[in-house]
């Protein structure tokens, strides 16, 4: 079980990408960190989630 932005969340084994798209985030609107370090864009399919991972995921909003 993984911890997601405080949630405990089911997804031990996907990418960090198939859970992105899966939780319908626009990936090119967040900022992913992972057990303390931010992972960057390129690093999205290959990154995968496991047991006890803590992330936190921040979007980004325009506005005015």
């Amino acid at each position: 079980m993984l911890t997601i932005n405080g949630k405990k969340v089911v997804a031990d084994g996907i990418t960090l990408n198939n859970y992105l798209t899966q939780a319908g985030y626009q990936k090119e609107r967040v900022a992913v960190e992972l057990n303390g370090s931010i992972i960057p864009h390129s690093a999205y399919e290959q990154t995968r989630l496991t047991d006890n991972d803590k992330i936190e995921i921040v979007q980004f909003v325009g506005g005015g």
